[in-house]
Order: C-alpha cells, then structure tokens, then sequence
C-alpha cells in the first residue's frame, strides 16, 4: 500500500479513505474513490494547485483523457481548456520518485502533437518544469510558471 509523502506543492486536506488494506483518495473533479497510487497523489495534487492557487475553474480541467497516437489509445494526465473547449495547457504528471528526464520530455511533447497547447508541463510532485510553446518558430521556452488563470 502507498503511503502518501510530502510534494513540493502545498498540502491539501483530501479524502483519504482505507478498505480492504487499499488506501483510496476522492477525485473531486471525476467525484469518485480512486485507488491512491504514488502517480494519482501527484495528480491529486497539481490539480488542486491548478484549481486554488492557479484558480483554473474545475469545468476546464480534464483528468486521465483519452487521445490516440500513431492509431495508439494513450491517456493525458491533466488537460485544460480555455473557454472556447481548445486545448491550452497539458500536464504529465509522474510519481515523486519517477525522475523528470528527457524520456518525459518526449512523452508530453508526442502527446502535444494531438493538442497543440501553449503550456506544457511536467512534474513529479518535487520538481516541476513549465515550457511556453512557440510554434512560429518551432520551439519552446522554460517559464518559471505558468500564468494565472484570468
């Protein structure tokens, strides 16, 4: 069983619940018991960053959507839509002990060719790397973070 740790994002007081030896966590957004897997507490997590601190209003947010790459079914881990349903910023989320490397990278930037977003980020909870999109000039750059919702 996963015993949740401390991220490098501020606490929230989710609904933990244990049954049958398996520690579930309650997904506001999809407002269901999740298994609590080292990856959900992750995405738990930057969700609710997302929602009250970035104040992204839930009705834009898309948990674990699906998206077919190379006629493959792959699974986005937190997508957020701008007010017109376009897809505006995409979030690979892995689990805190999972290293941000290049392999990551090359995840979220293949399922970017489905979305085109502006923002692309990845985290593990302890480290989180936000990129702005340039597609006129083909490339991206690091941001500190990513704005604000408005």
């Amino acid at each position: 069983m996963f015993e949740p740790i401390p991220l490098n994002l501020p606490p929230y007081p989710f609904r933990l619940t244990k049954k049958e030896n398996q520690l579930f966590i309650f997904d506001e957004l999809r407002k269901k018991n999740l298994v609590l897997t080292p990856e959900e507490w992750v995405r738990q997590h930057f969700t609710q960053y997302l929602i009250q601190h970035k104040h992204y209003p839930k009705s834009l947010i898309k948990l674990e959507g699906g998206l077919t790459l190379n006629k493959l079914q792959k699974r986005t881990d937190i997508v957020i839509f701008d007010i017109h349903g376009k897809p505006n910023i995409l979030v690979e989320c892995k689990a805190s002990h999972v290293k941000i490397d290049q392999k990551v990278f090359d995840q979220v930037a293949r399922y970017n060719f489905v979305h085109k977003v502006n923002y692309l980020i990845t985290t593990n909870g302890l480290q989180h790397y936000h990129c702005k999109m340039d597609y006129k000039e083909e490339s991206y750059t690091f941001i500190p973070d990513i704005p604000t919702y408005i």
